[in-house]
Parts: structure tokens; C-alpha cells; sequence
């Protein structure tokens, strides 16, 4: 199976979704055609040269790195935007100290990670 344009991409998903909603393990046929499908979508994408979803944060540390990255920030310059002292910062984003209320504020104010996520992950 070789898909040649957008619309049989999309219809390839399509059916991809389908047989996941109905079941497909189990029936030689239905694993087969799965199969077939995901190696036909892979190599569209990859012809298109798609970059994959990067993995989000799972960790305060991880995505305030992540912020400080898009934002091409050194750690002593994120440290003096959140008002904190850079050897604190490295604590938090080692892992050694966690974030006081205050500097939560901070993170939602000034590089904009959800409040959801902080209290979620602090």
C-alpha cells in the first residue's frame, strides 16, 4: 500500500481509527491490514518530512527548562527574571529544593506554565 496524496493519507487514519475503535487483535486479517497501514503512513510522513510530537515536560524542572530554552535564556538570566538567586534556580531544577508559592507565581506570570501544571507537578 503506498499513499500518494493528502487524501488518501487522511483516509488512511481514518481507517487506522477505525479498526483500533473496533478491535482488530485477535483477527490475523484486521492485524494485517493495521500493519500494512501504519508502515504506509510512516513512510507518507516521513516522505513529507513530518518532525515528530516532541515529548512534553512531565517534571516543574523539565518544563521550566523548556521555557527558559524557547525563550534563549541563560540560567542566571531566567534566575534574575524570576527574582530568585541563580544557585537557587539550579537547586529547583536539580531537584534539591522545591518552588515556594512565590516563585510558582512567578513561573505562571512570567513564563507562562499553568498554574494546573505547577500544582501538579511541584
Amino acid at each position: 500500500m503506498t499513499l500518494q496524496e493528502p487524501a488518501d493519507y487522511r483516509a488512511a487514519l481514518r481507517r487506522l481509527d477505525a479498526l483500533v475503535a473496533a478491535g482488530f487483535e485477535g483477527n490475523p486479517e484486521l492485524e494485517a491490514e493495521f500493519r500494512e497501514l501504519i508502515v504506509a503512513i510512516d513512510t507518507y510522513e516521513d516522505k513529507l518530512g513530518l518532525l515528530p510530537i516532541p515529548n512534553l515536560p512531565t517534571t516543574l524542572a523539565d518544563m521550566i527548562e523548556l521555557k527558559r530554552q524557547q525563550m534563549r535564556l541563560k540560567q542566571k538570566d531566567l534566575a534574575q527574571l524570576l527574582e530568585v538567586p541563580a544557585g537557587r534556580l539550579s537547586q529547583i531544577l536539580s531537584g534539591k529544593r522545591r518552588v515556594t508559592l512565590d516563585l510558582a507565581k512567578k513561573l505562571y506570570e512570567r513564563l507562562g506554565i499553568s498554574p494546573e501544571f505547577i500544582l501538579k507537578t511541584a
